[in-house]
């Protein structure tokens, strides 16, 4: 878990990035859980923009984003999540 001094900072780091993977129409698919796991992988620090999804099943679709690919949240506003994974390389 993050502790509120390091999710203060990536978000302070994630304020500049812009969302590398969409989550469109069909929600969060196979597809789309592999390429934000490829995005952590690269990046360790992501913004995912859920466009396809209602607002009562944000909470639901982050928490599963973070349990299929092992990523920490660190923020969501609106339909933009911040994800953190910290990579051992």
């Amino acid at each position: 878990m993050l502790t509120a001094a390091q999710r203060k900072a990536l978000k302070a780091r994630a304020h500049k990035l812009e969302p590398v993977v969409l989550i469109g129409a069909k929600g969060l698919t196979e597809e789309v859980v592999a390429e934000i796991d490829r995005a952590l992988t690269a990046h360790e620090l992501i913004k995912v923009r859920a466009l396809g999804v209602e607002r009562e099943l944000r909470d639901e679709t982050l928490g599963a984003i973070c349990e299929k690919t092992g990523a920490q949240p660190v923020q969501q506003v609106g339909k933009v999540f911040v994800l953190f994974r910290k990579n051992d390389e």
